[in-house]
């Protein structure tokens, strides 16, 4: 009977999963394929090319050249999948893409996933200092540093163009299926993300991970009460795992200086799974991406606090 029973809520999970894949697939793609087509019709038209100057001087200083404006801009304002069909529109190489990358890792989404941090109570100051400082400081330094990616990225299935198109309808059709490809390798990404996801909400294996992490927090200077925060925002990011990090800071008291620790430590590093392999197409080491992220979200972290000397029995609960 057990065995039934487990069977039915393994296809259940299975179906859920595959719907809100599908789902998410769906509304995402509605903003990829629009956005890839755009920018792939704008980089034979006069209009492109004219914006890329004026910006052109700052993104040299993260080693870039003038059109990479457009993913990092498409990123920060929207999310990693905006910023992703940004890139495949355009011809870069490997370390530019990973620049990028790394960049957009660390300030996306920024106006709804500022919205969670200032809901749990986080600085907006605090938020557009860390997201935005942690990127462009990491543009810096690895244009510094990496002497390789010269060649030019592969992205995967994504057709290159081999031509210059002649005509609307050309253009038009190499930017439907630009955008076709990208949405494509997205969905089969994202759809077993979402039966994952499912799967770990199901079973209630967040509250088991986050019994799991306690060590790990007293290492960042956090109290156990924030681990399910901590949890919910690694796995499933700031704006997926808005409800339940909001829920644990409500239900688990925690202090301000432990959800502000706690977000400190999600601004450089969350959704880490889903994000790192989102990038898995764009043809770049997605390890070097992954360790930037999860060493800079420790010694931020493990630096703030121990810098914030504030005694922990005067501190106020978020929702006092």
């Amino acid at each position: 009977m057990m065995t039934n029973v487990n069977k039915i809520s393994l296809a259940s999970t299975l179906r859920s999963g595959l719907q809100v894949g599908l789902k998410t697939s769906w509304s995402l793609g509605k903003i990829i394929f629009p956005i890839t087509l755009l920018i792939t019709m704008l980089q034979f038209t006069p209009i492109l090319p004219w914006l890329v100057e004026l910006v052109a001087p700052i993104m040299h200083l993260f080693g870039l050249r003038g059109e990479a404006a457009v993913p990092i801009v498409l990123g920060n304002t929207l999310n990693l999948y905006a910023g992703i069909a940004g890139i495949i529109s355009l011809e870069l190489t490997v370390k530019e893409v990973f620049i990028i990358a790394v960049m957009i890792s660390f300030a996306h989404n920024l106006f709804i996933e500022t919205a969670v941090a200032l809901k749990v109570g986080v600085k907006l100051w605090l938020v557009i200092a860390v997201r935005l400082g942690l990127a462009m400081m990491a543009g810096i330094l690895i244009n510094l540093f990496w002497t390789g990616g010269s060649e030019i990225a592969q992205y995967g299935l994504t057709p290159q163009a081999q031509v210059v198109p002649e005509g609307f309808w050309q253009l038009f059709l190499l930017g439907a299926e630009k955008a076709a490809f990208g949405v494509l390798q997205l969905a089969i990404i994202v759809i077993p993300l979402m039966v994952f996801v499912q799967f770990i909400k199901d079973r209630n294996y967040l509250e088991r991970f986050s019994k799991g992490v306690s060590p790990f927090t007293k290492l960042i200077g956090v109290k156990p009460n924030a681990s399910m925060t901590l949890v919910a925002g690694l796995l499933i990011g700031l704006a997926y795992g808005a409800g339940v990090m909001i829920q644990a800071v409500q239900e688990d008291g925690v202090s301000k200086r432990d959800i502000t620790l706690a977000f400190i430590f999600l601004m450089a590093c969350h959704a880490v799974i889903e994000d790192t392999l989102l990038f898995l197409p764009l043809g770049i080491p997605l390890l070097p991406l992954l360790i930037i992220r999860l060493v800079t979200a420790i010694v931020l972290t493990v630096t703030v606090s121990i810098l914030w000397k504030q005694p922990r029995e005067k501190e106020e609960t978020v929702f006092d």
